[in-house]
């Protein structure tokens, strides 16, 4: 591996992004619209997603879009309910969704069959056809990735996050969504064109041992997902929040110097979350900022600037890429190996 971390597989796997998310565009469309036709024929009364890990991250967000989109209760399974304690589901007249992009943890699995038994609509995200995951769900979305390497998920994740978005944009009949969804991968590469110099950056914070990560509404997900990157590859104790959350409590932790790392999109939230970090800043916190906004980025120690005019519920897939190269920095420059994680492995199946 170069010092640089260039020739990591974690890199080199961040770098293919948009030809990913491109390719997804291009070859699960006309399945995804099918599927949605599928959906209001059978018009479920509500939607539950298994996953687990970065998936689960997916999920968080597919809340906020399913749910904005079909006007549903969208909620996140409860996997050990079936395989530990052993109760049965009532999941009739529900869209079941398992996300998983190797398709193998039995939990998540598990959730997909008592929804078939249950008679429910029933789809697999996944990157494997043939996995069980597939085999469980009368439905399938092909992530579309030959094969992802490294441990840590990177173009799994932003890849699960469009599938979702397009099923949004297909279940929503929306034609300005759809071509929306076209400006990604040119949004991902403006992202790693900028990669070198936030990897560069994260070395202003090697010693740091904890920090929270915030986010609120669509980004809430990015906010978790960072968090991960920074536990898994960094060891570092990174806690993430809905910034209404925060307040209450959480925000005590705060003191000179503590690191805070914010996601600000253009959002009918991003007022909200400017106040919490001017007060963050009064404070005397290390702020870590990621956003369009130049007010909002005046605040940070750290300015992290994202592409202006991206649709809020698009967000997500963008934001999510500086965090990636801002936990391989950091992971970098604390002297460990961004593809030998310890203790992990790249297929976990948990019960």
């Amino acid at each position: 591996m170069s010092e640089s971390g260039q020739g990591s597989r974690l890199a080199q796997e961040i770098a293919e992004q948009p030809a990913v998310i491109r390719r997804l565009l291009d070859l699960e469309r006309d399945n995804i619209a099918a599927l949605a036709g599928f959906f209001w024929e059978r018009k479920p009364h509500c939607i539950v997603i298994a996953a687990r890990g970065s998936s689960d991250n997916v999920a968080r967000y597919a809340k906020y879009l399913l749910g904005a989109v079909t006007g549903l209760p969208v909620a996140l399974a409860t996997p050990s309910l079936l395989t530990v304690y052993n109760q049965s589901l009532h999941l009739e007249n529900t869209l079941v969704i398992g996300i998983s992009q190797s398709g193998q943890s039995p939990d998540i699995v598990a959730v997909l069959a008592e929804g078939a038994r249950n008679g429910a609509l029933t789809v697999a995200v996944t990157n494997d056809l043939e996995s069980p995951l597939a085999q469980a769900a009368k439905h399938c979305i092909n992530l579309q990735i030959d094969s992802e390497k490294s441990v840590a998920a990177t173009k799994t994740y932003t890849a699960s996050l469009t599938a979702l978005a397009m099923l949004a944009a297909a279940l929503d009949a929306n034609h300005d969504r759809s071509r929306s969804l076209d400006q990604i991968p040119d949004l991902l590469l403006q992202m790693i064109a900028g990669g070198d110099a936030i990897r560069d950056a994260a070395q202003r914070y090697r010693q740091m041992e904890a920090c929270v990560v915030i986010g609120r509404g669509y980004n809430y997900a990015t906010a978790f997902e960072i968090a991960l990157k920074l536990k898994e590859l960094a060891y570092i104790l990174a806690e993430p929040y809905s910034s209404a959350d925060f307040w209450h409590g959480p925000v005590a932790l705060v003191e000179d110097g503590f690191p805070v790392i914010a996601v600000v999109p253009e959002s009918p939230a991003a007022r909200e979350l400017e106040e919490l970090l001017a007060y963050l800043r009064s404070r005397g916190a290390d702020l870590v900022v990621l956003s369009p906004r130049a007010d909002v980025l005046k605040l940070a120690e750290t300015p992290i600037s994202l592409p202006e005019n991206v649709p809020e519920w698009l967000s997500p897939i963008v934001s999510v890429v500086p965090g990636q190269y801002f936990a391989l920095g950091l992971t970098l420059a604390k002297g460990l190996d961004p593809d030998r994680p310890r203790g992990l492995r790249k297929v976990t199946r948990t019960l």
